[in-house]
């Protein structure tokens, strides 16, 4: 139908603006979100996208989202997408900061959003027929390694969260699909990590045949919320050839065992 409008949340690099763009060539309206307005700017510039700039983590900021998508009428899919990791000391070392700030933004973000604007997918899914929830969770909500307490934390409880939602939503024509991506390399996500270490962060993706990038992710993600209304692709978890799971990531070039190809 004419007329689809998502929100995403973290669109202001990575993931988030991968999935502004995938959503507008296939003509949908949509509105980023984000903290950083210059970045916003950018790509509303690039993709013809609506803007709104806001926190997550604030109640203020996301009641004034509300109220503006509010105004200008129903969404029909909404892409939790904000998050990120700090640090990748031990449990017994890191930091209780660090650990606040993960389930701030990776859990009570996707909660304060979610609430504040499911009343506003239910109106996209009686004129649509289906409204869709997607949350960004990770791997690391599905398996735990060495060094990702934290994180690993809150994407479990983001994973939980999650299956409680399409519980409670059962019965309602709303989706929810949960997408868990590997390693993607971004601009930002080892940056952030690693408290803006370029070098430890790029390190990081070092002799990685083919990390996935954003691009892929957001195409998962328009694909997900495009399926024929019946169809919930309830969870995806997508990572690269060379990853197996968190901690087992292959290096160098893939070969099949026995080949002397080079």
């Amino acid at each position: 139908m004419d007329g689809k409008r998502a929100v995403v949340t973290g669109a202001s690099s990575g993931i988030g603006a991968a999935t502004v763009r995938g959503l507008r060539a296939a003509g949908w309206d949509v509105v980023a979100v984000a903290r950083r307005a210059d970045r916003l700017a950018a790509l509303a510039d690039e993709t013809g996208a609506s803007t709104f700039v806001a926190d997550v983590t604030s109640d203020a900021d996301v009641a004034a989202l509300r109220d503006h998508l509010a105004g200008t009428g129903a969404i029909h899919a909404l892409v939790n997408n904000a998050g990120g990791a700090k640090g990748l000391a031990s449990v017994e070392e890191s930091e209780l900061d660090d650990w606040a700030w993960m389930f701030e933004v990776n859990v009570l973000g996707v909660k304060r959003v979610t609430s504040a604007l499911l009343p506003l997918l239910r109106r996209g899914a009686e004129e649509r027929g289906v409204a869709d929830v997607v949350n960004v969770t990770s791997v690391a909500g599905h398996e735990a390694y060495v060094g990702g307490g934290g994180y690993n934390a809150a994407k479990f409880a983001a994973h939980a969260l999650t299956k409680v939602l399409r519980l409670e939503l059962n019965g309602e024509p709303i989706r929810v699909v949960e997408v868990a991506p590997g390693m993607v390399r971004t601009d930002e996500f080892a940056l952030v990590r690693f408290g803006g270490d370029r070098a430890r962060a790029d390190a990081v993706y070092d002799d990685v045949p083919e990390p996935l990038v954003a691009e892929d992710v957001g195409a998962v993600i328009v694909d997900a919320i495009s399926r024929p209304r019946h169809v919930d692709l309830d969870l995806i978890v997508v990572r690269p050839v060379a990853q197996a799971a968190a901690h087992r990531l292959a290096k160098g070039a893939l070969r099949v065992r026995g080949s002397e190809a080079s």
